[in-house]
């Protein structure tokens, strides 16, 4: 399977993919529990791809690629969704552009609701910052229970990295996962899904993803929404692997937490350090993946610097990093104006070129732009004065559209 680079996510592999993967490597196994789900794949614009999910919903299955939508009971819903080659805060990478941001998110869901298209939902997420998406925003009376990798304002973590221990095999050149999709996913393929509880899987992700609360890397797992529905047992949802029915539940991690991990902001850097490294000297490709590894390093530089340009313009040297990093208090959604938020964001990116996957490290700054009260016609115009010309690097070309 030829492997693609990712930040705020690694490569998105199907159980059926990992089950071969593992029987070459020391890699545990990872969710056989979900084999037997019927493939297909989801395309179009963001909306339309919530959407349609919804529109699936009565039906067995299992979306692969984005996201992953199993129902075991007619109007039971598990969604999970990891954000292929995305760095989100409080938006949600999808196929096409552009992206979905949470307030989409949780309309379609309240509107699902609403129209009595389920009965109760439980939706993990893995990304950066994944707990944007929900928090101040999903209500707990709308039958939907979430829970992210990571808080409102931290990066997520990858695993089972080249060089890590356990590794995966050499022709691999990227992480295979991350934290917590690794251990809910190894979680339910251990335990007897009838007996455990969505509460008792979240307490064992959260304990695993933080390194058992040291939190020497990894994050904060969170829930949010329905937090009722955490009491119902997992087979409700993604169903039950016969072989473990007998399995007990036990309070604690039986799994090994991993040796090290990668913050998920750099994962496509050891997929491009590792490709470039591992080709000899003087071979045809070396030079192309240098240039390529120069060119992923050269679009964060431009991005960061022009972030933190527009800050300085429009707020002073002294105030523009305060007002860019400031972070919300706990409860508050990112950003009061939506609408300033998806405009502030094709203002830079038309004077500055595309954020890209990294750049989306900069949308809480956009985010406080907003929050400022500053207009987007301010942020084209100082935008214009950061950025003379759009860098030539795939990264930044913005051929593809805007991101919002």
């Amino acid at each position: 399977m030829k492997t693609s680079s990712s930040s705020c996510t690694t490569i998105s592999l199907t159980a059926r993919k990992i089950q071969g993967l593992v029987s070459s490597s020391t890699i545990p196994r990872v969710a056989m529990s979900m084999l037997g789900f019927q493939r297909i794949t989801l395309g179009g614009r963001s909306m339309s791809t919530i959407s349609s999910l919804f529109c699936l919903a009565t039906k067995q299955l299992s979306v692969v690629g984005v996201a992953r939508l199993w129902t075991v009971a007619p109007m039971i819903i598990f969604l999970f969704t990891t954000v292929t080659m995305g760095v989100p805060v409080s938006l949600v990478r999808m196929p096409t552009y552009p992206y979905l941001y949470g307030d989409d998110l949780v309309n379609v869901l309240k509107k699902k609701h609403a129209a009595g298209t389920y009965k109760s939902l439980v939706f993990y997420l893995e990304a950066c910052e994944s707990g944007s998406i929900f928090e101040g925003l999903l209500p707990n009376n709308i039958n939907v229970y979430a829970t992210t990798a990571s808080n409102a304002d931290e990066s997520s973590w990858g695993t089972y990295c080249p060089g890590d221990n356990p590794s995966p095999p050499p022709e691999y050149d990227t992480c295979l996962g991350d934290l917590y999709s690794i251990a809910w996913m190894e979680d339910s393929d251990f335990h007897n899904l009838r007996t455990e509880s969505l509460k008792q899987q979240y307490n064992l992700v959260k304990d695993r993803t933080s390194v058992h609360n040291t939190y020497t890397y990894g994050s904060h797992v969170m829930q949010y929404g329905s937090l009722n529905l955490n009491v119902q047992h997992l087979s409700s949802y993604i169903g039950t692997n016969p072989a473990n029915d007998g399995n007990k539940f036990v309070e604690g991690n039986s799994l090994p937490s991993s040796t090290r991990a990668v913050n998920q902001r750099d994962a496509d850097l050891v997929y491009f350090w590792q490709k470039y490294r591992k080709l000899a000297e003087g071979s045809p490709g070396k030079n192309d993946a240098r240039k390529e590894l120069l060119e992923v390093m050269a679009h964060r530089s431009h991005v960061d610097n022009s972030v933190e340009l527009i800050g300085s313009l429009l707020f002073g040297s002294e105030d523009g990093p305060r007002v860019l990093k400031a972070v919300r208090a706990a409860g508050d959604p990112l950003v009061d104006d939506w609408s300033c938020l998806k405009s502030m964001v094709r203002a830079f990116e038309a004077q500055c070129g595309s954020l890209a996957q990294y750049g989306m490290k900069h949308m809480r700054s956009f985010a406080n732009i907003c929050n400022a009260g500053i207009l987007p016609e301010a942020v084209s115009k100082v935008a214009a004065q950061a950025c003379t010309s759009i860098p030539s690097n795939p990264w930044s070309s913005i051929h593809k559209g805007f991101s919002a």
